[in-house]
Protein backbone atom coordinates (compact mmCIF):
# COMPACT_ATOMS: atom_id res chain seq x y z
CA UNK A 1 0.00 0.00 0.00
CA UNK A 2 1.16 3.61 -0.59
CA UNK A 3 0.31 6.87 1.39
CA UNK A 4 1.23 10.64 0.41
CA UNK A 5 3.00 12.79 2.91
CA UNK A 6 2.52 16.32 1.79
CA UNK A 7 3.58 19.99 3.60
CA UNK A 8 2.80 23.57 2.44
CA UNK A 9 3.90 26.69 3.29
CA UNK A 10 1.63 29.60 3.00
CA UNK A 11 1.35 33.17 2.53
CA UNK A 12 -1.42 35.38 3.28
CA UNK A 13 -2.28 34.88 7.37
CA UNK A 14 -3.63 32.26 9.01
CA UNK A 15 -7.29 32.88 8.16
CA UNK A 16 -6.99 32.35 4.67
CA UNK A 17 -3.33 30.33 3.96
CA UNK A 18 -2.63 30.05 0.42
CA UNK A 19 0.23 27.89 -0.38
CA UNK A 20 3.42 29.08 -2.19
CA UNK A 21 5.30 25.68 -1.60
CA UNK A 22 3.44 22.02 -1.99
CA UNK A 23 5.49 19.43 -1.27
CA UNK A 24 4.22 15.64 -1.07
CA UNK A 25 6.30 12.53 -0.96
CA UNK A 26 4.67 8.93 -1.82
CA UNK A 27 6.02 5.99 -0.21
CA UNK A 28 5.81 2.54 0.57
CA UNK A 29 3.26 1.85 3.89
CA UNK A 30 5.82 -1.56 4.74
CA UNK A 31 9.48 -0.69 4.30
CA UNK A 32 9.20 3.68 4.03
CA UNK A 33 10.55 3.45 0.46
CA UNK A 34 9.78 6.66 -1.38
CA UNK A 35 8.39 6.01 -4.85
CA UNK A 36 7.62 9.72 -6.05
CA UNK A 37 8.49 12.73 -4.20
CA UNK A 38 7.58 16.87 -5.73
CA UNK A 39 8.56 20.35 -4.42
CA UNK A 40 6.24 22.83 -6.24
CA UNK A 41 6.33 26.54 -6.12
CA UNK A 42 3.05 27.90 -6.96
CA UNK A 43 3.41 30.06 -9.95
CA UNK A 44 0.37 32.49 -9.38
CA UNK A 45 1.14 33.20 -5.51
CA UNK A 46 4.99 33.00 -5.30
CA UNK A 47 5.23 35.70 -8.07
CA UNK A 48 2.30 37.62 -6.47
CA UNK A 49 4.70 40.41 -4.72
CA UNK A 50 2.30 41.81 -2.53
CA UNK A 51 1.58 38.55 -0.82
CA UNK A 52 4.36 37.43 -0.45
CA UNK A 53 5.65 40.14 1.39
CA UNK A 54 3.45 38.91 4.07
CA UNK A 55 4.77 35.50 3.74
CA UNK A 56 5.70 34.22 7.66
CA UNK A 57 8.49 32.67 5.67
CA UNK A 58 9.29 35.61 2.97
CA UNK A 59 13.00 35.68 3.72
CA UNK A 60 13.59 32.29 2.59
CA UNK A 61 12.63 33.91 -0.95
CA UNK A 62 16.08 34.19 -2.46
CA UNK A 63 16.60 30.64 -1.18
CA UNK A 64 13.60 29.45 -3.91
CA UNK A 65 14.90 31.17 -6.32
CA UNK A 66 18.27 29.52 -5.74
CA UNK A 67 16.42 26.23 -5.61
CA UNK A 68 14.45 26.88 -8.94
CA UNK A 69 17.01 27.30 -10.72
CA UNK A 70 19.26 24.57 -10.08
CA UNK A 71 16.36 22.29 -10.34
CA UNK A 72 15.64 21.30 -6.89
CA UNK A 73 12.15 22.64 -7.14
CA UNK A 74 10.00 23.76 -9.88
CA UNK A 75 8.10 26.39 -10.46
CA UNK A 76 4.32 26.03 -12.20
CA UNK A 77 0.94 26.90 -12.01
CA UNK A 78 -1.86 26.19 -10.07
CA UNK A 79 -3.68 23.85 -12.27
CA UNK A 80 -0.94 22.18 -13.69
CA UNK A 81 0.47 21.06 -10.05
CA UNK A 82 -3.00 19.53 -9.61
CA UNK A 83 -2.71 17.21 -12.46
CA UNK A 84 0.26 16.10 -11.73
CA UNK A 85 -0.69 15.26 -8.15
CA UNK A 86 -3.42 13.31 -9.27
CA UNK A 87 -2.07 11.53 -12.09
CA UNK A 88 0.64 10.39 -9.01
CA UNK A 89 -2.57 9.30 -6.72
CA UNK A 90 -3.76 7.41 -9.75
CA UNK A 91 -0.51 5.65 -10.86
CA UNK A 92 0.23 4.86 -7.51
CA UNK A 93 -3.11 3.65 -6.31
CA UNK A 94 -2.90 6.12 -3.10
CA UNK A 95 -6.05 6.76 -1.19
CA UNK A 96 -4.46 7.77 2.06
CA UNK A 97 -3.04 11.28 2.24
CA UNK A 98 -1.54 12.43 5.50
CA UNK A 99 0.34 15.67 6.80
CA UNK A 100 1.71 16.89 10.74
CA UNK A 101 -1.26 19.51 10.50
CA UNK A 102 -3.92 17.67 8.17
CA UNK A 103 -6.68 20.30 9.13
CA UNK A 104 -4.50 22.64 8.01
CA UNK A 105 -2.92 21.57 5.23
CA UNK A 106 -6.22 20.57 3.25
CA UNK A 107 -7.77 23.80 4.17
CA UNK A 108 -4.72 25.69 2.99
CA UNK A 109 -4.72 23.77 -0.46
CA UNK A 110 -9.01 24.24 -0.72
CA UNK A 111 -7.94 28.23 -0.36
CA UNK A 112 -5.78 27.45 -3.36
CA UNK A 113 -8.08 25.52 -5.50
CA UNK A 114 -11.07 28.25 -4.92
CA UNK A 115 -8.81 31.15 -5.62
CA UNK A 116 -6.90 30.20 -8.64
CA UNK A 117 -9.59 28.23 -10.71
CA UNK A 118 -13.68 29.52 -11.17
CA UNK A 119 -14.76 26.01 -11.45
CA UNK A 120 -13.49 23.66 -9.09
CA UNK A 121 -13.97 23.20 -5.45
CA UNK A 122 -11.45 20.36 -4.27
CA UNK A 123 -8.27 19.40 -4.71
CA UNK A 124 -7.90 15.49 -3.65
CA UNK A 125 -10.74 13.26 -5.08
CA UNK A 126 -13.62 11.92 -3.43
CA UNK A 127 -12.10 8.51 -2.58
CA UNK A 128 -9.07 10.01 -0.18
CA UNK A 129 -9.00 9.38 3.20
CA UNK A 130 -6.87 11.91 5.14
CA UNK A 131 -4.43 11.20 8.29
CA UNK A 132 -2.97 13.40 10.57
CA UNK A 133 0.69 12.68 12.32
CA UNK A 134 0.61 15.61 14.63
CA UNK A 135 -2.57 13.96 16.58
CA UNK A 136 -0.61 10.36 15.81
CA UNK A 137 2.48 12.41 17.87
CA UNK A 138 0.00 13.73 20.18
CA UNK A 139 -1.71 10.71 20.99
CA UNK A 140 1.52 8.65 21.63
CA UNK A 141 4.74 9.64 22.01
CA UNK A 142 4.31 13.18 23.22
CA UNK A 143 2.11 11.20 26.22
CA UNK A 144 5.31 9.46 27.60
CA UNK A 145 7.33 9.96 30.89
CA UNK A 146 10.49 10.26 28.03
CA UNK A 147 9.20 13.06 26.23
CA UNK A 148 8.00 15.11 28.89
CA UNK A 149 11.28 14.41 30.68
CA UNK A 150 13.00 15.38 27.43
CA UNK A 151 11.33 18.64 27.18
CA UNK A 152 11.55 19.39 30.84
CA UNK A 153 15.16 18.66 30.93
CA UNK A 154 15.79 20.79 27.98
CA UNK A 155 14.16 23.81 29.05
CA UNK A 156 11.91 22.89 26.05
CA UNK A 157 8.21 24.46 27.50
CA UNK A 158 6.35 26.87 25.65
CA UNK A 159 5.96 30.57 27.55
CA UNK A 160 2.50 29.39 28.94
CA UNK A 161 4.27 26.38 30.26
CA UNK A 162 3.05 23.69 27.81
CA UNK A 163 4.61 20.83 26.64
CA UNK A 164 5.46 21.69 22.54
CA UNK A 165 4.20 19.48 20.31
CA UNK A 166 5.23 20.54 16.90
CA UNK A 167 6.84 18.35 14.19
CA UNK A 168 10.56 19.64 14.92
CA UNK A 169 10.33 19.27 19.05
CA UNK A 170 8.96 16.18 18.54
CA UNK A 171 11.86 15.18 15.70
CA UNK A 172 14.70 17.05 17.78
CA UNK A 173 13.04 14.18 20.69
CA UNK A 174 13.39 11.52 18.44
CA UNK A 175 17.18 11.89 17.37
CA UNK A 176 18.06 13.28 20.54
CA UNK A 177 19.12 16.01 18.95
CA UNK A 178 18.58 19.42 20.58
CA UNK A 179 19.88 21.27 18.10
CA UNK A 180 17.61 20.08 15.52
CA UNK A 181 15.56 23.13 13.23
CA UNK A 182 13.18 22.16 10.71
CA UNK A 183 13.50 24.09 7.18
CA UNK A 184 9.62 25.24 7.07
CA UNK A 185 10.17 23.98 3.42
CA UNK A 186 7.56 21.56 2.26
CA UNK A 187 9.58 18.65 0.79
CA UNK A 188 12.57 18.91 3.44
CA UNK A 189 9.61 19.20 6.26
CA UNK A 190 7.47 16.18 4.44
CA UNK A 191 11.02 13.81 4.87
CA UNK A 192 10.73 14.50 8.52
CA UNK A 193 7.20 14.01 9.23
CA UNK A 194 7.60 10.54 7.28
CA UNK A 195 9.99 9.65 9.95
CA UNK A 196 7.79 10.87 12.68
CA UNK A 197 4.62 8.57 11.37
CA UNK A 198 7.16 5.61 10.83
CA UNK A 199 8.15 6.09 14.61
CA UNK A 200 4.63 6.03 15.99
CA UNK A 201 4.20 3.25 13.97
CA UNK A 202 7.17 1.04 14.93
CA UNK A 203 6.71 2.31 18.90
CA UNK A 204 3.15 -0.32 18.90
CA UNK A 205 1.63 2.13 20.91
CA UNK A 206 -2.01 3.41 20.56
CA UNK A 207 -2.80 6.62 18.70
CA UNK A 208 -5.15 7.92 16.65
CA UNK A 209 -5.15 9.45 13.22
CA UNK A 210 -7.98 11.40 12.69
CA UNK A 211 -7.53 15.04 11.74
CA UNK A 212 -8.28 17.07 14.30
CA UNK A 213 -7.83 20.23 15.41
CA UNK A 214 -5.49 21.04 18.33
CA UNK A 215 -4.05 17.88 19.31
CA UNK A 216 -1.66 19.20 21.58
CA UNK A 217 -4.25 19.44 24.50
CA UNK A 218 -4.17 15.68 24.63
CA UNK A 219 -0.74 16.35 25.50
CA UNK A 220 -1.46 19.26 28.00
CA UNK A 221 -3.89 16.90 30.11
CA UNK A 222 -1.08 14.36 30.25
CA UNK A 223 1.21 16.58 31.79
CA UNK A 224 -1.03 17.61 34.25
CA UNK A 225 -1.70 14.31 35.14
CA UNK A 226 2.28 13.22 35.05
CA UNK A 227 2.95 16.82 37.39
CA UNK A 228 0.64 15.33 40.12
CA UNK A 229 2.44 11.83 40.09
CA UNK A 230 5.64 14.01 40.27
CA UNK A 231 4.56 15.85 43.58
CA UNK A 232 2.84 12.80 44.51
CA UNK A 233 6.33 11.03 44.56
CA UNK A 234 7.97 13.87 46.11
Amino acid sequence: MYKMIIDTETANGLERPLPYDIGYAIFDDKTGRVVCSRSFVVAEIFLNKELMAGAYYAYKMPQYWEDIQNGKRVMKRFLNIRKILLDDLKKWNVTEVGAYNMQFDKRAVINDVRELTNYLRQLFPANINFFCIWNMACTSICQTDEYIQFIIDNNLLTEKGNIPTSAEVVYAYLQNDIHFTESHTGLEDVRIEKDIYFAVKLSEMEYDDTPCYNPWMKVRKYYKLWQERMAEGE
